[in-house]
């Protein structure tokens, strides 16, 4: 009885080392929670499965697409760019002459404020092309007070190459509908004016200036010196 209760008695011995070795060893395996190991490397919590996180809250915001890329991205725009051996051409997905200036023509004037291609091509060469087509006064006539503010943010913007896209985009236009720029050309003047204090713009918004007149006739010598009193006439 002695024998075999000191055999026991050993036996639940042996099994109590044999616990606290197990223990001993998960203590000096796991790392601490405030171990450097537990900070590089945490644990992903159960809910973490359920509502992925997709925004790096405190990671760069992404900018989001503009109006006229998301329209361009969806096919809202009837023409591509076309890469050519020489140089790139617009090819259109119907005859122009047969494709809505409204809002076709506002849409590609507000693209006129891109700084990314292929969108400032799409933009410049659309804007043209589509004023080229016969019938292109009388469809853009009735969309002077919609054009005039997308032109009037393009002459403002800080980018030198949107304010001459916008500056060429603003003399198409009064080639094609002449004396009906008159009553909404005051409000492009002032971003003009101030350009030309600029020596790097002073000839080509001169040039521009004297476009206008031509196009606009009589009346717009009277219009551009209300805001630019040093502006010298074509006729003078």
């Amino acid at each position: 009885f002695f024998i075999l209760g000191s055999n026991v008695l050993r036996m639940s011995s042996g099994i109590q080392i044999k616990q606290k070795t197990a223990v001993q060893k998960s203590k000096t395996s796991s790392p601490l929670p405030c171990s450097p190991e537990s900070a590089i490397k945490p644990q992903p919590k159960p809910s973490d499965k359920l509502n992925p996180k997709t925004i790096d809250p405190f990671g760069p915001l992404s900018r989001p697409p503009s109006a006229f890329a998301a329209i361009y991205a969806k096919g809202g725009i009837p023409c591509r760019l076309v890469h050519g051996s020489v140089k790139h051409r617009l090819q259109w997905k119907c005859l122009p002459e047969t494709v809505p200036f409204d809002p076709l023509l506002v849409t590609l004037a507000e693209g006129l404020r891109e700084t990314e291609h292929p969108y400032t091509f799409v933009s410049k060469g659309g804007f043209k092309e589509l004023l080229m087509v016969e019938g292109a006064t009388e469809k853009a006539i009735p969309l002077l007070s919609r054009l005039v503010p997308v032109l009037k943010a393009t002459l403002a913007h800080s980018d030198d190459e949107v304010f001459v896209r916008g500056l060429d985009a603003l003399v198409q236009l009064s080639a094609v509908v002449g004396p009906s720029l008159n009553d909404h050309l005051k409000h492009l003047l002032t971003n003009l004016s101030r350009r030309l204090m600029d020596k790097k713009f002073r000839e080509k918004v001169t040039v521009a200036l004297q476009k206008l007149e031509q196009y606009g006739g009589k009346a717009t010598v009277a219009i551009i010196k209300s805001k630019i009193p040093t502006y010298c006439s074509i006729s003078s």
